[in-house]
């Protein structure tokens, strides 16, 4: 074991944090600091968290309100990328990993510790995320990561280490899923969702109405952007935070923002995941559908391409990169445009555009129009598609005199 004297640990109050903050002393000898970050979860997951953190062993605890930072400063940005991971998952849990491990380093300098700890298995992807900005910001700091070096392997165990110190936990062995919240999404994992074959049982999803159950009559919501950034929903002014509540609180009564994937993690192998965002899937939504109305073929596509990329720069937690500076830089230049307000209907798990408006909109009626225009001359095409289809022309002419 490494000579350290004061660790913060990412605590969550969970079984696996509540274990190593008393394996933490006895392996290490060293003071514990466990550090929580309030991202949205909800204020059942903070509930008792102080009083469980000191009576597992710890000497402090700190719960750092990071809400309004992680929509401001990682939701929205990441949205103006149009990045979507595998076609699919809207990265709830990736977007939130960078900000919560930010604010454990700030936590470690502000008490003069000497090393950082989490409690991420070694088959997963939030090590990597951790740890990523831990040596983005923290290359100075130990880490430490006890899945990778005790030796035990299960929830009995860890159930059984703590009884046998006489620390309380509200955990049993009868848990069945993993599940982690945020202000964007919540994930599941575990339980019948480890056979692909098996359909989710109603259990399995705790966030939003079952699309079956949802309402027979669809609602509207309006959501209005200024250069890239959500400023209104419905017509009321709203902070990032306050409107992702708002959006997440409608669009899971329409039991909107469900899907079940297998996806690839980076360390190799594939898993199984159920994800509901709500909010998201209607915010992501209306801003794509801004976006066609502002941005040109060539940009649009360049922005999908910046899409693309930045869904793996954020899941494979290269937050604080060159690269991700980069991509991020790009998507802003093209957000300045976004301005405008979008009508979303939410019905039975859809969220479908229906209306939208741009004082920057390329759309012109004038020139798309079926009837008469006097702004088009159609007679113009025939030598643009000559010019555009040239090279196949040429190439086949050479074909043919080969023949």
């Amino acid at each position: 074991m490494q000579n350290v004297k004061k660790i913060v640990l990412a605590y969550s109050g969970g079984l696996d944090t509540s274990a190593i903050i008393p394996w933490l002393k006895e392996n290490y000898g060293c003071e514990v600091v466990a550090f929580a970050a309030d991202v949205g979860q909800g204020d059942e997951e903070l509930e008792g968290l102080h009083e469980k953190a000191i009576a597992s062993g710890a000497s402090e605890c700190h719960i750092v309100d990071l809400k309004e930072e992680f929509v401001s400063e990682y939701i929205f940005p990441t949205i103006t990328t149009g990045a979507v991971y595998e076609g699919e998952y809207l990265l709830g849990t990736s977007m939130a990993r960078p900000v919560i491990a930010k604010a454990q380093v700030e936590i470690a300098r502000k008490v003069g510790a000497d090393a950082l700890c989490h409690g991420c298995t070694g088959k997963g992807n939030d090590q990597v995320r951790f740890e990523s900005t831990f040596a983005a910001l923290a290359p100075d700091l130990t880490v430490i990561a006890p899945w990778r070096e005790w030796d035990m392997v299960s929830r009995e165990d860890l159930l059984a280490y703590l009884a046998e110190r006489n620390i309380p936990t509200t955990a049993s062995a009868t848990k069945i899923y993993s599940r982690d919240a945020n202000a964007w999404h919540i994930s599941h994992e575990g339980g019948e969702l480890e056979d692909p074959w098996q359909e989710p049982t109603k259990q399995v999803w705790t966030m939003t109405v079952d699309p079956e159950d949802a309402p027979d009559t669809p609602e509207r919501v309006t959501l209005s952007f200024n250069e890239g950034k959500l400023t209104h929903v419905d017509g009321e002014a709203l902070s990032p935070y306050q409107a992702l509540v708002k959006l997440n609180t409608v669009a899971a009564a329409h039991g909107v923002g469900r899907i079940d994937i297998v996806e690839n993690r980076l360390v190799g192998m594939k898993s199984r995941g159920c994800y509901e965002t709500p909010g998201g899937t209607v915010l992501l939504k209306a801003y794509k559908a801004l976006e066609t109305m502002v941005l040109d073929k060539a940009a649009l596509k360049y922005r999908e391409q910046i899409g693309l990329e930045f869904s793996h720069v954020m899941y494979d937690g290269r937050w604080f990169t060159a690269l991700n500076d980069a991509l991020l830089a790009g998507a802003a230049s093209f957000a300045k445009k976004v301005t405008g307000d979008i009508v979303v209907k939410l019905y039975k798990g859809q969220a479908t555009v229906t209306q939208r408006k741009s004082p920057n909109s390329l759309y012109s009626e004038d020139f798309a129009t079926f009837g008469a225009d006097d702004v088009y001359d159609q007679k113009h095409a025939e030598g643009f598609i000559r010019l555009f289809s040239l090279s196949s022309r040429i190439e086949a002419l050479k074909k043919q005199g080969e023949q």
